[in-house]
């Protein structure tokens, strides 16, 4: 949270709107503000920093304007024409197909990669393991063997997106493709059954399938596993063994975006016989049952960085699951997952911290309770040449205030 200063805050009036400038402490001030289209950044004469050594190189603009757009083309086409410097991709759709224009031809606006050592913003398909339908782990892992990440990735968004492995994808915390190290082995060593053993040895990966849509190993390694749980296909429908209830379950979204690929994750589902709906609800309404954990499956992600800290009990701790408006959408009550927040909250050196959140996430990748999809490699940035970067990125990935105005040719 940032410290306010307390004689330019009033409490009975600081929820209101204002265009009123707050007061801040950094390089820049608030300039010009245009409701609804635009905020302007001045330089600040007065900055107190600006002479300390660590910024050097740091704040090279006397002026910032944040445009804002209300509809994705046409903030596209806006960076076309020019009227914007930088800009951040998250689509694959139009990082492949929408920047051959004549600028990016003509090498005056160039597209670029930039790698990041942060963990990735990885997204999930989130089991509510409070429904008795996702009690079981082994149905868990089931449906999990179902998302056919290789089809949906060459069909859809050129394949550009990663499989996602871990909590912590792309980063020194994550315990994908690493075997567990002595201060792991000594952490999990009271939790023998909270991990699996090709987790721990760091040999297990999510499914890879043929690409076809329609793998028949993997879906028969699911039917398996569906079986040791109790149901079997009787005609086109996956049933409870005793009981004859078919399994079914809802997949809540809020975006068009997440519909769809919902709805390409019901058509692998529907060949193991589980009759998935896909709901659309507004804004509003999905973020009241998401709260109150009013939900069989939602797609989710949760942005980690590099020191996570006691955020990580907020998202999986057992104090969490019960009470309302946490990230704890799983309902994971774990005290493996306990001990491992509380091990890396108590860490004092680095060696001691990651190998407590390495724990951490093979404790949560052995548990299944969430579907990992997929992440973008890099952030993908386009920019035209009347700025300048360093050669080397950070570890956070690209920083524009390290960036420059290039001087104008004579």
């Amino acid at each position: 949270m940032p410290v306010l200063a307390k004689h330019a805050v009033k409490p009975e009036t600081f929820e209101e709107t204002s265009f009123q400038a707050p007061l801040g402490t950094g390089p820049y001030v608030v300039g010009e503000v245009d409701p609804g289209k635009s905020v302007t950044l001045k330089r600040n004469p007065d900055y107190w920093g600006r002479d300390l050594a660590i910024n050097r190189g740091l704040w090279n603009f006397d002026e910032v304007r944040f445009d804002y757009y209300r509809e994705a083309n046409s903030h596209l086409e806006a960076f076309k024409r020019g009227l914007y410097d930088l800009r951040n991709e998250h689509d694959p759709g139009r990082w492949q197909t929408a920047y051959d224009f004549a600028a990016v031809r003509e090498g005056r606006v160039l597209k670029e990669a930039l790698p990041t050592g942060v963990p990735k913003a990885s997204s999930y398909f989130v089991f509510n393991t409070r429904r008795a339908v996702f009690s079981d782990i082994r149905v868990r892992e089931a449906i999990s063997l179902l998302f056919d990440f290789e089809w949906i990735n060459h069909g859809y968004f050129f394949d550009l997106y990663q499989r996602s492995a871990s909590y912590f994808d792309g980063s020194e915390l994550s315990s994908h493709g690493r075997p567990a190290d002595q201060r792991e082995k000594a952490l999990l060593a009271p939790f023998a059954e909270a991990v699996r053993a090709d987790v721990l040895d760091g040999t297990w990966s999510p499914p890879v399938s043929d690409g076809s849509g329609r793998d028949r190993v993997t879906l028969k390694r699911a039917l398996d596993l569906f079986a040791a749980a109790g149901y079997e296909l009787r005609g086109t429908a996956l049933v409870d063994r005793k009981s004859g209830r078919p399994l079914t379950f809802e997949i809540l979204v809020t975006a068009r975006d997440e519909e769809r690929l919902a709805l390409l994750f019901s058509q692998s589902l529907k060949r193991a016989g589980i009759a998935a709906r896909v709901r659309l609800v507004d804004a509003v309404q999905y973020e009241g049952r998401r709260l109150t954990y009013d939900f069989d499956m939602i797609q989710n992600r949760w942005d980690q960085s590099l020191s996570p800290g006691n955020e990580q009990a907020f998202y999986w701790g057992s104090a969490a699951a019960d009470q309302p408006g946490t990230r704890n959408y799983m309902g994971v009550k774990s005290p493996a997952v306990d001990a491992m927040i509380a091990a890396l909250l108590k860490a004092e050196d680095r060696g001691d911290f990651v190998a407590a959140v390495r724990a951490l996430d093979r404790v949560l990748i052995s548990g299944f309770y969430v579907i990992p999809l997929f992440y973008l490699p890099a952030q993908w940035v386009a920019r035209w040449t009347t700025v300048g970067r360093p050669a080397t990125t950070s570890l956070y990935g690209y920083l524009p205030e390290t960036w420059w105005r290039e001087p104008k040719a004579p």
